[in-house]
């Protein structure tokens, strides 16, 4: 069965090669670059990738309203930013995973199937 990824990422460049990436992986994608267009969203993705710094928002209350409610709360999250040092998130947001921009495509993609994999 064909994984799906949830992108919420404002720079068009990261989101267009995420996109491209986890397509090539098999990944069904969604993608979005505004904290309002995704909570317009209404799926349940095998995964969500998250930049924290946003031009209507931050991906660190998204990873919160996500994990308070029982129909997302078990699906993994994968925050990203410059901004944020993965020391200063832990207590904000209980999110499996966080990676330091600039990042590693591997390392990301590599995350993301562990992750999604994990129950398997």
């Amino acid at each position: 069965m064909r994984k799906e990824i949830t992108i919420l990422e404002d720079d068009q460049d990261i989101r267009e090669i995420c996109t491209y990436v986890f397509e090539a992986e098999g990944f069904k994608v969604n993608s979005y670059s505004t904290v309002s267009s995704f909570m317009d969203c209404h799926t349940a993705p095998d995964i969500y990738l998250l930049d924290i710094r946003l031009p209507d928002g931050n991906g660190l209350e998204v990873c919160q309203f996500l994990k308070a409610d029982p129909k997302f709360s078990a699906i993994p999250v994968i925050l990203m930013s410059a901004n944020y040092e993965q020391s200063s998130i832990k207590d904000l947001c209980s999110a499996e995973s966080f990676l330091a921009k600039p990042f590693d495509i591997e390392l990301l993609v590599d995350r993301a199937s562990q992750l999604v994999n994990r129950d398997h």
